[in-house]
């Protein structure tokens, strides 16, 4: 059988260059998210697959990576369905871990807990331009802290590492999850047909009003109410989110609208007007475990979101902890690295870059001259190189700049 040299489909090998900007956006991610008091953890790659399939990665769930059971634990003749072939999976995703993981060590954990997670996670999705079988995601989170602080500093903390890696005018999306429910059931739509209803307001930028009118129609609700439930959204300009909340009486505490405009004040007086900080009651999110806000940032130049986040109280406590408030936010790592190589991002560099190209007639008091002055570079701060000055030298050099090197010496 012939080796096959491609990796395999939607997982990617990495270049040095790649590497080196990969490294250098996730050296930034650390030293941000350290001085906003997040510490880093790390969680398994394999998680046991009944946490997995807990219902609470909604579409994700359909994408795991199941890993069969081993030896004698393993019956395909007397199978039944997948949990009798499978007992773990690679993660979808580093939320569900998390919680997992704080259920386990609550008790050897300040509280709040900020923490910060960066690895790898497996979709077993169909692979195009920017989405991935496997890809690194990046994530803050605070448990314990069920008051609006939590929000506050999620979203300072990704806003101020966006704008250390060189974005500004992005568009910062704030929603809740009651105001949703709250906007359905004064429209009289039943708690059983919302998700029908979020599916079709997501299409609201893509569709218009009236697409998404159709379809709510086609769904079964009447004209009426659903005229006056697009009403909502589309007379929004200029107010406030507790202006905007103002007539759903009954169906919401007001304070959850006076919670976001605080929110909102707050971030955008601490790091000013560099970028877009909005409420925007047409934002809906997908995954099924949020309980209260969710958040979005948008780049104008992808046109898509690079991170998004909320509120998840209910989670850690169906792992038998103490019910443990929880609020996060992940940013795409994939999508700010592909905008920082379509821009032609140098990653900066720290002191001198050399490299020494030794020609194989170098004399063996020569080479040994180059390694004792490479050492002295190396004890003052310089990245130092010695290789083989090959036959073509002119595309060695070449390369050798593409990877940033800005002496490069010949030696005879």
């Amino acid at each position: 059988m012939a080796f096959i040299k491609t990796p395999v489909k939607g997982m990617n090998d990495f270049l040095p260059s790649d590497m080196r900007l990969r490294e250098y956006v996730i050296s930034v991610i650390k030293e941000t998210y350290g001085k906003f008091g997040f510490s880093q953890i790390e969680t398994p790659l394999v998680e046991h697959i009944e946490n997995l399939q807990s219902k609470q990665g909604g579409e994700n769930e359909k994408l795991i990576f199941k890993i069969l059971k081993r030896g004698d634990k393993l019956n395909i003749e007397a199978a039944k369905n997948d949990l009798d072939l499978v007992d773990s999976g690679l993660r979808y995703d580093l939320t569900l871990p998390l919680a997992r993981y704080y259920a386990n060590n609550a008790e050897q954990l300040f509280t709040p807990f900020k923490a910060l997670q960066i690895g790898n996670v497996f979709r077993a999705d169909r692979p195009q331009k920017g989405r991935f079988r496997q890809f690194t995601q990046c994530d803050i989170d605070i448990l314990g802290d069920d008051s609006m602080l939590a929000e506050t500093e999620l979203i300072s903390a990704t806003s101020t590492l966006l704008l250390k890696l060189g974005f500004e005018g992005f568009r910062v999306r704030v929603n809740d999850r009651r105001i949703l429910k709250a906007m359905a059931s004064s429209c009289n739509m039943p708690d059983d047909k919302l998700s029908s209803v979020y599916i079709s307001l997501d299409k609201l930028d893509k569709i218009g009003a009236e697409g998404v009118k159709a379809e709510l129609i086609a769904n079964g609700f009447e004209e009426k109410d659903v005229d006056a439930y697009l009403a909502m959204f589309l007379n929004r300009e200029g107010k406030s989110c507790k202006e905007l909340c103002a007539g759903l009486g009954e169906h919401l505490d007001l304070s959850v609208a006076e919670g976001i405009d605080n929110l909102i004040s707050n971030v955008s007086s601490s790091l000013g007007d560099r970028f877009n900080l909005e409420f925007d009651p047409t934002l809906v999110r997908g995954m099924g475990y949020y309980t209260g806000t969710i958040f979005e940032i948008e780049m104008v130049e992808l046109n898509s979101s690079v991170a998004g986040g909320g509120r998840y109280d209910e989670m850690i406590g169906k792992f038998g902890a103490n019910p443990t408030p929880a609020c996060g936010f992940s940013i795409g790592f994939e999508r700010i690295i592909t905008i920082l190589k379509d821009r032609g991002f140098t990653v900066p560099t720290d002191g001198e870059s050399i490299a020494f190209l030794v020609d194989k007639k170098a004399s063996a008091e020569t080479t040994k001259e180059v390694f004792e002055t490479a050492a002295k570079l190396r004890a003052e701060g310089a990245r130092v190189l010695i290789a083989k000055r090959n036959k073509n030298a002119k595309r060695q050099k070449e390369l050798l700049e593409s990877e940033g090197y800005t002496e490069i010496k010949d030696i005879f």
